[in-house]
């Protein structure tokens, strides 16, 4: 605590001080006056409680002056606000994502796990989801509600696309761009982002190296995971054109042959792509001569009040 006007101080004592003295001025002439009917007396000593109301009315001017030199305490403020970013999952539906990745498990049900837990740690992300096979669908638009998006993540089977099952990434691409575009919180802002879920390469629709140069003019970032990916499918010359994109634009690809790898793709996925914290400090000073003011008029009304009572009266 500090205060603004510690000049008043100087006021104050001057005007206690002047108080006191004129007090004591007209104590002495009273007392020479009245000194001869008392002479031959016993000495009488009178009650310290008649002292009360001027101690109080003393402890009033004391608060008051504390007041007056208006006290204030220095705050800090911190004004943080956390901006999340816009994802949107791909996830493959095609038919060889129900070959079984980790017995008893298929791939789509490892998958499903891993996204799980992907969207369990961005609270402060907005999520969708696309699915693609032949073709590209939304299942869930960008949304906060991650409760909502993980109900929808259960949903999803091999049934959802009866009669597909072909490999359409570019498609996905395409499709998870486009709703990012529209749902965008922030225009233009490098916040957006493309998880892509897939077991194979592209096998029908749009090229995914022309739908990989849409989302990176159109500010999105694109992750590629490859779901126990093949080994001879990755060393195929379009295959390692696309996975070498990714990378230029900024992405990454991760190759996960196992579930603990899958796990471990999602996780490193959630460690790189992080929101923006922004954190503002206010100092300010908080006036409190309320603290003061309020007990110093309690101290004067008591101070009165006392003065009506027969016992603290000064008689002398």
């Amino acid at each position: 605590m500090r205060f603004l006007h510690p000049e008043a101080a100087w006021w104050f004592a001057a005007l206690f001080v002047l108080t006191i003295g004129v007090r004591l001025a007209a104590r002495r002439r009273l007392g020479l006056a009245a000194a001869s009917p008392w002479l031959f007396r016993r000495a009488y000593r009178a009650s310290l409680l008649r002292r009360v109301p001027a101690a109080v009315f003393l402890a009033a001017l004391v608060l008051l002056a504390a007041a007056v030199m208006d006290p204030v305490v220095p705050l800090a403020e911190t004004l943080t606000q956390s901006h999340g970013l816009d994802i949107v999952i791909a996830l493959d539906l095609s038919s060889s994502m129900e070959e079984h990745m980790d017995r008893p498990r298929t791939r789509l049900e490892a998958t499903k796990e891993a996204i799980r837990t992907f969207v369990s740690r961005r609270i402060d992300d907005r999520i969708g989801l696309v699915v693609f096979s032949d073709n590209a669908y939304v299942v869930s638009p960008l949304t906060f509600d991650h409760r909502y998006l993980v109900r929808y993540i259960d949903m999803v089977d091999n049934q959802i696309l009866r009669g597909e099952g072909m490999t359409a990434i570019g498609e996905g691409l395409a499709l998870s761009t486009y709703l990012l575009s529209r749902q965008a919180a922030v225009p233009g802002r490098r916040n957006k982002v493309i998880v892509v879920f897939t077991d194979g390469e592209n096998t029908i629709g749009r090229d995914p190296m022309a739908a990989l140069t849409e989302a990176d003019a159109a500010g999105v970032r694109v992750h590629l995971v490859g779901v126990d990916l093949e080994e001879e499918i990755t060393k195929k010359p379009a295959v390692q054109a696309l996975l070498r994109a990714v990378t230029a634009y900024g992405g990454r690809y991760f190759n996960a042959g196992t579930e603990r790898e899958l796990d471990a793709a999602s996780r490193a996925i959630d460690s790189i792509e992080k929101g923006v914290l922004v954190s503002q400090t206010y100092e300010r000073d908080a006036p409190v001569f309320q603290w003061f003011a309020l007990p110093s008029l309690i101290c004067f009304a008591a101070a009165f009040a006392l003065r009506a009572v027969p016992a603290f009266i000064d008689q002398t």
